[in-house]
């Protein structure tokens, strides 16, 4: 009997997780959190500072490489090292998405993918409308569920850069992505923010505060000097 294998995923550092505690909770991946709340087994394969054209070139072959079954859910969200690159292509970028949600609609009972938050990056990423457009055109086209992460923000859910969530952003993520798959008719075994148990004090959040500027203003000088050396 085929025996579906859970949850896999594949994209870019924000899919892969990992980084600094927030209150003590980990950095764990949002489609990882995803799984845990469907109850499924995760397999993830995404890579850090990965773009469409990386997931086509090395991630649909590791995918493969688990015994060539099928899958639950099959979650992409990649394009944001895309969409903040200066040599965005928006043609390359469609096609390459486009082609790892075919792959996985063809191994996948269901497959999820996400547009990009518009306050993306510092500087903001300058393709954000195009590459959001690519996403839900390919996602009509391959019937794949769409997460909307356009409004996604928040000081305690996106580090000082930005791009990256926090411990309680990629949770945050998961929440949405099964609100997304309940309406659609999965069943939610467990919400992810149920799992977590943290503790503040003011003099946490003072530090949290202060290690949050000092990041924003590094990135923020790093960016400055940049532009004064063009």
């Amino acid at each position: 009997m085929d025996c579906p294998l859970g949850v896999v995923a594949l994209g870019d550092s924000i899919t892969n997780g990992g980084g600094e505690l927030q209150h003590g909770v980990a950095l764990q991946s949002w489609a990882l959190w995803t799984a845990r709340g469907l109850g499924l087994p995760y397999t993830g394969v995404a890579v850090d500072g990965a773009r469409a054209a990386d997931v086509v070139a090395r991630q649909l072959a590791a995918v493969e490489a688990q015994a060539g079954g099928r899958w639950d859910l099959g979650c992409l969200y990649v394009g944001v090292n895309d969409v903040r690159a200066l040599d965005f292509d928006e043609a390359a970028f469609a096609a390459d998405h486009a082609t790892a949600l075919a792959f996985l609609a063809e191994r996948c009972e269901r497959v999820l993918t996400a547009t990009f938050p518009l306050d993306l990056g510092r500087p903001r990423a300058g393709r954000l409308a195009e590459g959001n457009a690519a996403v839900e055109r390919n996602a009509r086209a391959a019937g794949a569920l769409l997460l909307d992460l356009r409004d996604f923000g928040a000081r305690n859910r996106v580090m000082a850069d930005h791009v990256h969530p926090t411990a309680f952003g990629q949770v945050a993520i998961a929440e949405r992505a099964l609100r997304v798959l309940a309406d659609d008719g999965v069943p939610v075994r467990v919400w992810p923010s149920s799992l977590i148990a943290y503790e503040t004090t003011g003099w946490r959040r003072l530090r949290g505060d202060a290690t949050y500027v000092y990041r924003w203003l590094k990135d923020e000088l790093r960016f400055r000097a940049a532009i004064m050396r063009l």
